[in-house]
């Protein structure tokens, strides 16, 4: 019975950050370019209560006698499926469709990866630059930053659905840039690390980052201006999720209970 306390304990630390799991879903359902979450789990150690030849005779048991030690949480899986996109009346919001990442430079002069196209122009001492929320810029393919031309107005700025930036000029003609919006791709997104800001860092289970525009065999994303990418998170099937791994909870609980009242009586059993 000591065995059954530490496995149902076990089932209760589980299904926690299982409801952790969860809870943190719901929390950013409206969070531009979430990914959901899983938490996967596998078993502990078995042990042997009897062997496979246990009569006088020596005779071979069809199956053995184990008992299992409980549960753990083995990974937490990301699905990156497509998220909505969902129109923006921002010229500098982008939504991508495809397995691309954009690519921000961090304060650390370290590249991080989004999947959270929420730009602005932002003043700074190279220029009027294009930044993500937390005012770190945008990469282009060749790793630089993409900054307005001096007497442009940001207003004039376009960005095609191949990435390609250019600007309006005054008689309504484009220029190009020659510049276009970075887009990476990874062997095994799953494996990147996750950030807070909605940012990605590359792991050597991710694989190192693939660009797009240099690439052979890469399918190519789109890039949608005035446009973001919705998070891919299913409200119903998360409150699917949360109520079964409440029941779960409570069903570990109940064992851990009914394990401490069969203690209780044998140890009554002297008196």
């Amino acid at each position: 019975m000591m065995r059954s306390l530490w496995t149902a304990a076990s089932g209760m630390i589980a299904q926690q950050t299982n409801v952790d799991t969860i809870s943190n879903n719901i929390a950013n359902v409206n969070t531009t370019g979430f990914k959901a979450q899983k938490a996967e789990f596998k078993t502990l150690l078995y042990q042997n209560l009897q062997t496979r030849t246990t009569t006088a005779n020596g005779e071979e048991k069809p199956v053995p006698a184990q008992v299992g030690l409980g549960t753990r949480v083995a990974a937490t899986n990301t699905f990156f499926t497509q998220g909505a996109l969902q129109a923006s009346e921002n010229d500098t919001d982008f939504a991508i469709e495809g397995d691309g990442f954009f690519a921000v430079r961090g304060e650390d002069g370290e590249i991080y990866y989004t999947r959270n196209g929420c730009f602005n122009w932002s003043i700074g001492v190279n220029g009027t630059t294009l930044c993500n929320t937390n005012g770190y810029p945008v990469l282009d393919t060749q790793g630089n930053e993409i900054i307005v031309p001096a007497g442009v107005s940001t207003g004039s700025m376009v960005i095609s659905s191949d990435g390609a930036v250019g600007y309006t000029a005054v008689d309504g003609t484009y220029v190009a840039l020659n510049q276009s919006i970075g887009l990476h791709q990874f062997t095994n997104p799953a494996g990147l690390e996750k950030l807070s800001n909605s940012l990605f860092a590359v792991t050597d289970a991710s694989g190192a980052a693939m660009n797009e525009a240099t690439t052979a065999n890469l399918i190519r994303s789109k890039v949608y201006q005035g446009y973001l990418e919705g998070s891919n998170v299913q409200i119903a099937d998360e409150m699917v999720n949360l109520i079964v791994a409440q029941r779960a909870y409570e069903l570990n609980s109940k064992a851990i209970q009914a394990s401490d009242e069969m203690l209780q009586q044998a140890n009554q059993l002297r008196r």
